[in-house]
């Protein structure tokens, strides 16, 4: 673990999620575990909040601001799932 890492507040902040994580998955895919949970909590407040700024161009859909949020925050959580897969492979022999 690099030392620089400790003094981040995320890390403070999650320690007991990121100790669990890490412990069960290894400290790269438990940490990008805990960042997939994070991202979850994000989208759920997003959603909430397109629930209340609806578009008036386009009754029943979120205003275009939190559309856009919403898919940067679905295509970040693609990305970690990707790194977690690859992670996941064991390493070829040479």
């Amino acid at each position: 673990m690099l030392l620089y890492n400790l003094c981040m507040p995320v890390f403070q902040e999650k320690r007991e999620e990121l100790d669990h994580f890490e412990t069960m998955m290894g400290v790269p895919r438990g940490r990008l575990a805990v960042t997939m949970d994070m991202i979850t909590d994000a989208m759920a407040l997003v959603g909430q909040h397109g629930v209340y700024c609806q578009s008036q161009r386009w009754p029943g859909k979120p205003v275009l601001d939190v559309l856009m949020v919403m898919k940067g925050l679905t295509d970040a959580k693609e990305l970690i799932q990707s790194v977690m897969e690859e992670l996941k492979k064991p390493l070829a022999s040479s």
